[in-house]
Order: structure tokens, then sequence, then C-alpha cells
């Protein structure tokens, strides 16, 4: 008896805790709000009676020893008040006691890879697009087969608002992730919906389909999805290509076929950051004349002018409507290969747009990227 009874007491005590802000809200106590955003000011707070020690690390602050101590009051919750960082999209983490915890009361979390993070979203001029718009499209997981890669595989394709009834033909942006990340990348640390929602809402993008597929040749899906991965070796110049090769030979046929899609080069757009900047300019030197816009972000060329000059001549050749590098000035991993690029570019006569940003190899810029050639696509 006294053995269910204990039972039951740490079932009741699992409920309480688990369920601790409902109550809160039911008993109409004060409800504990983190982050709080003022006109000045953001307040977080982390409730941990148990707790010697809480800091606070933000991906606005210099490094991770510019974390702060939070101060504990009379109800056991941590609290500190700090300036609102400018507006951008940024994440942060609890250290409590040496251990990295995410903030339990903020629903709003990204995932990177395979971590997940709890996000602050300033609001501002730099982040208008990021927020939902009003005129929202659909974002869908879409299993194909790759016949290339001889797996079925998930991508995600976002259709702009009105799709299902306008009866009209769309244009194709095909975004590339980046190493690390997969076919939800875009969507959930580039908010990439919001931004095409928020820009075609107020008529500086021309309504389009994007398709954001995984870029791992040897994933099915996204980790997440608990599936078995085949081995792929990048050095082996057998496969290397492989990625690229089903992007032309599965993917666009079966965003072709069915969606309603401008079916021409003209409609095509092609662009990703970082490792995605390399199948960006691989498939557009392999498969010269399938992508009249092609954008590489943070990522460039390597290699001597003999060995670069040949590639990208066979893309003037075929021709081409807009080449749009991008990349962060002080990017280490991409800057001098994206310098390389656009010299090489100029070299050959290829007309281009070299954009230059502050910062590095950051999600920071590659929104605002997105952000800034969505507008140039399709005109």
């Amino acid at each position: 008896m006294r053995k269910k009874i204990a039972l039951i007491m740490i079932c009741i005590a699992a409920f309480l805790g688990s369920n601790a802000q409902e109550l809160a809200n039911f008993m109409q106590r004060a409800p504990i709000v983190s982050p709080e955003i003022g006109e000045k000011n953001v307040t977080f707070r982390f409730s941990d009676p148990q707790a010697k020690l809480v800091r606070l690390y933000g991906s606005w602050m210099p490094d991770r020893t510019s974390s702060v101590n939070m101060m504990k009051d009379t109800a056991n919750v941590w609290t500190v008040t700090l300036p609102t960082p400018s507006p951008e999209l940024y994440t942060y983490h609890f250290i409590v006691d040496g251990l990295v915890v995410n903030d339990p009361r903020n629903i709003f979390m990204q995932r990177d890879g395979t971590r997940y993070l709890s996000v602050l979203l300033v609001p501002g001029e730099l982040t208008e697009n990021y927020f939902e718009a009003n005129e929202r499209g659909n974002l869908s997981k879409v299993w194909y087969d790759s016949p290339t890669l001889g797996i079925n595989r998930r991508m995600f394709v976002y259709t702009p608002y009105g799709y299902e009834t306008s009866g009209l033909e769309y244009p194709v942006l095909y975004l590339l992730h980046g190493g690390g990340g997969d076919e939800d990348a875009w969507s959930t640390m580039g908010r990439a919906r919001q931004i095409l929602d928020n820009l075609i809402e107020k008529g500086l993008a021309k309504p389009m389909i994007c398709v954001m597929p995984n870029g791992n040749p040897g994933q099915q899906a996204a980790k997440t999805q608990l599936l078995d991965e085949k081995a792929f070796d990048y050095r082996n110049e057998a496969t290397r290509n492989d990625y690229i090769n089903s992007l032309v030979k599965d993917i666009i046929p079966y965003i072709e076929s069915h969606y309603r899609v401008i079916a021409k080069t003209e409609a095509r757009a092609v662009s990703g950051l970082s490792m995605g900047g390399g199948h960006t300019t691989s498939v557009t030197v392999n498969y010269p004349g399938t992508f009249d816009y092609i954008l590489p972000l943070s990522s460039g060329m390597r290699g001597e002018p003999g060995e670069i000059d040949p590639q990208l001549l066979k893309i003037k050749e075929a021709g081409y409507k807009l080449y749009w590098v991008a990349c962060g000035k002080d990017d280490y991993l991409a800057y001098q290969n994206s310098v390389n690029l656009a010299e090489a570019l100029t070299r050959n006569g290829m007309e281009h747009t070299f954009f230059v940003t502050e910062g590095g190899h950051t999600w920071a810029n590659w929104r605002i990227y997105l952000n800034t050639f969505a507008p140039l696509l399709f005109k």
C-alpha cells in the first residue's frame, strides 16, 4: 500500500512539474515570461530553486566568456535584464551550474542540425520580413524518388499565397543549404517562408515556388527522421557530383511534373550558402543553360584561372540573366574564394554583382542575402 501511495505521489509531482506553467495560469498566479522584450530592455527568467549559479549567453554577445550572471529572487526565479540588442534573430541559452539549458518558457526554437536553440527575435527594420506576413504561403514536406542516388528522399517545397486557386504557372528558386544542414535549414534558421511571404505580399518579389532539398546525398531526410544513411565519400571523383546530378535529373523533373511551374531556363534560379554555394557553382558549370539566375552565397570558387575560366565560359556561352555573388567581408572561410570568383567573372567579361556585407559565415548574413536577392529574380 505504501509503495502504491509513493508511486502516486511521484506521478503527481511529475505532473505538477511538467505542467507548472499551465497550473500557474489556472491558479491565477503570475506566469513566468521569458524572454520579455520591452522598448529598451529585454528580460530573461529561469525558475530553478536548486541551482547555485545561473548565467545567460546570447549570440549577440562577443564570445562565450561574455555570459552574464542572473540573480535569484524570493520566488526562486533567476532573472537578468539587459539592453535590447539591435534588431536581428538571435539564439541564447542558460548555463545552470555549468550545464547548458534552453529556455523552458520560450516556445520559439530553431533546429541547427542536431541542436535545438532558444530564439530571441528583436523587431525592427532589418527583421521586418522575418515575422509572419498577412498572406502566407504553404510549406510542404515532399517525398520523392531519386534514381540518381538510389533512395527515396525528402525536400521542402514552398508555394506562395494563392497558389492553390490561381491556376497560374510560377518560376522556381532552388535554395540549397550549407554543411551540417538539411532540407529544413532554410525554413527554420533562414526564415525563408516568412521572407518570401512578406516580399511577395509587398509586391517587391515575384510570386515563386521555392524548393529546398537535402544536400547530403547519403541522407534520405534530416537526421531527426531517424532513417538509415548511406556512406558517401566526397573525395571520390566518380560520385562527387551525385547530388548536383540528382538536382537536375531527379528534383527538377519532379517539381516540373508535380507543380504548376514555368519549365524554362528563364524561370529557374539556384542559390545556396557555403556548401550549397559550392553546389550552386558546380551545378551551373556542369549543366550550363539550366538556370538563368545563379546566386552563390559565402562560397566562391577555388583554383587558378586556367581551371576556373573554362568552366565559367560554358555559362557565358549558354547565357544567363543574373550572376550574384555574396559574402561577408569577415568570412574567413569564404571571402577570398568569393573574391576569386568575382575576379574570374570580371576577367571573362561576365556581368555580375559582388554583394559584400559586414560579418562572417552566419545565418544573420544569409537571411539578408535572401531578403536582398529575391526581389531581383525573374524580372
